[in-house]
């Protein structure tokens, strides 16, 4: 069983930054894909961006050049950096962590990030 805790969302304006982070307990984190997602009211579900265990990255179209996914994982922990907010990413965030090898996938609690002057 996996545990997932995300921290750092809240209210920024307009142009700021705000960095997320998803602590990992329960199971060998460098074996599991871990990403962000985010869910919007009224809107599914939708992916941000994602880490293997090696650092490779994939991110939403939306998320290019304004947010940086990484993993420490000495420290068990995943990262979203968030930089030039703007309000279409308002939205709660999600930590999500996938085992290749054993298809189990965990959801955190999410954190909510609201873009608004």
């Amino acid at each position: 069983q996996v545990e997932l805790a995300e921290s750092g969302g809240g209210l920024v304006q307009p142009g700021g930054s705000l960095r997320l982070s998803c602590g990992f307990l329960g199971n060998i984190f460098s074996t599991y894909l871990m990403g962000w997602y985010r869910q919007a009211p009224g809107k599914q579900r939708e992916l941000v961006a994602r880490i293997d265990g090696g650092g490779g990255t994939n991110y939403a179209d939306s998320a290019k050049g304004r947010f940086t996914i990484s993993r420490d994982n000495l420290k068990n922990t995943v990262y979203l950096q968030m930089d030039s907010l703007i309000p279409e990413d308002t939205a709660v965030y999600y930590c999500n962590a996938f085992s290749v090898r054993s298809r189990n996938n965990y959801w955190g609690q999410g954190t909510q990030v609201t873009v608004s002057s």
